[in-house]
């Protein structure tokens, strides 16, 4: 479930409008913006855009990076895109990041449907004239290339059936692939980008019961330092349990010595419209702190107030 409170009819004119008197004089009026732009849903926030435009002739983005700054504008600009477009520029911050953030390639691959993961492929090469495959292609090697590559240009099927068969044998696979750095990369890479989610989950299932731990822990017991690795950790994770694999990139990003703040707003902003609520419920069975509290004690100002109020916290 979403965590973001939206209200069921609006004026995009009038927002516009709103939104330009909150620019006007020193300094924006922050308290105002997030009270529109925090509580707008991806298609108000596209026709407050397309009227702001009509009205004011300038892009609305354009605006708001020149009227706001620091954590609190990278997270606006985001939660301003549709998400095609947010994803495209998330894969390409990470590409441009590279050997620290390859594991958001695998992450947006691996949550993404098959047809949103098409449209964040036609908007990435919209936006860069180029395609996500040839750029995470031109930025990595060997199985890493192989694996991402082969994650961004999969089109999964989405059916619900499971050949249990096939989930023992390329489970047996799986276990040769991380069992002391042995093993056939290129079948593991196979099954990881061309099964659909189903029979994947079954596959992993397979393993554990076979092997008592999970191919997730198997892969972080072992090879936590190796970049393919890293890589096969976040697929397999995102495949099996994407709100689990959330969870802990929250809890990641907010007990680092400084707090991750391109974490902690990457899946805020990604997840505020889909399922935020089950998100902060794990978050706080696993921490028992509420995920709110913990945002509001490691941020601050306008980031922390927009944070709070994509997390669904009421004033």
């Amino acid at each position: 479930m979403a965590t973001l409170i939206a209200p069921s009819n609006h004026s995009s004119a009038e927002d516009a409008e709103a939104l330009q008197k909150a620019f006007k004089g020193w300094g924006a009026d922050d308290k105002t913006i997030i009270a529109i732009l925090g509580h707008r849903n991806v298609h108000q926030r596209q026709q407050i855009r397309k009227a702001y435009e009509e009205l004011h002739q300038e892009d609305l983005i354009k605006r708001l990076e020149s009227e706001i700054s620091g954590d609190f504008e990278r997270a606006m600009y985001r939660w301003m895109l549709e998400p095609a477009d947010r994803d495209a520029v998330l894969a390409n911050v990470a590409i441009r990041n590279g050997k620290k953030d390859f594991h958001v390639i695998a992450e947006i691959a691996c949550v993404l449907s098959a047809e949103e993961l098409l449209a964040v492929r036609r908007a990435y090469r919209h936006r860069y004239k180029r395609s996500l495959e040839e750029d995470v292609a031109a930025n990595t090697t060997g199985h890493l290339r192989e694996l991402l590559v082969g994650l961004v240009s999969s089109f999964r099927y989405e059916g619900d059936e499971i050949n249990a068969r096939l989930a023992q044998s390329e489970a047996n696979i799986l276990h040769e692939t991380v069992k002391e750095k042995k093993g056939n990369y290129e079948e593991a890479i196979r099954i990881l980008t061309t099964r659909s989610k189903t029979q994947l989950v079954a596959t992993f299932n397979r393993y554990r019961d076979e092997h008592a731990i999970s191919i997730s822990k198997k892969l972080l017991d072992n090879q936590a330092s190796d970049d393919f690795y890293k890589a096969l950790h976040t697929a397999i994770r995102c495949i099996n349990d994407h709100k689990k694999y959330y969870e802990k990139v929250l809890r990641n990003a907010i007990k680092k010595v400084g707090t991750d703040e391109d974490a902690l707003s990457r899946v805020v902003v990604t997840r505020a419209e889909k399922d935020l609520r089950d998100i902060k419920e794990l978050y706080y069975k696993r921490n028992s702190v509420h995920l709110e509290d913990a945002v509001a004690k490691e941020t601050s100002g306008d980031y922390k107030k927009f944070l709070l109020t994509l997390l669904g916290k009421q004033d």
